[in-house]
């Protein structure tokens, strides 16, 4: 059974990739691992790979914009109470909500100022 990620492990996670969303190189290992196995993304040989396919000047397509398209496809939806391993996917997509719950705030700041 998989064990549920912890509140400080949820945390630097979605730190990690909100700042990576405004400067690729910021994305660590841990923000790394995560964001890699989420639906949408295109698999990567390693860290380096998906830090370069984010970092090119205008494509038009930025990390942000690719975390919140994928936003219905990382709810985990199919993992019922009850079922094994359930715990952990609710904690991918509370974290997956909080990295979308963060940057929406961070535009609605930036169209606010």
């Amino acid at each position: 059974m998989i064990e549920a990620i912890t509140e400080k492990q949820k945390s630097l996670i979605v730190n990690n990739i909100v700042r990576a969303c405004d400067d690729i190189e910021k994305l660590n290992g841990t923000g790394y691992k995560f964001i890699h196995l989420a639906s949408g993304f295109i698999a990567h040989y390693n860290l380096q790979g998906f830090k370069a396919n984010y970092s090119i000047v205008d494509c038009g397509y930025s990390l942000a914009d690719a975390i919140l398209a994928n936003e219905s496809a990382n709810k985990w939806l199919n993992f019922r109470e009850g079922d094994r391993d359930y715990l952990y996917y609710k904690s991918k997509a509370d974290i997956y909500k909080r990295i979308c719950d963060k940057l929406r705030n961070k535009a609605l700041n930036l169209y606010n100022t």
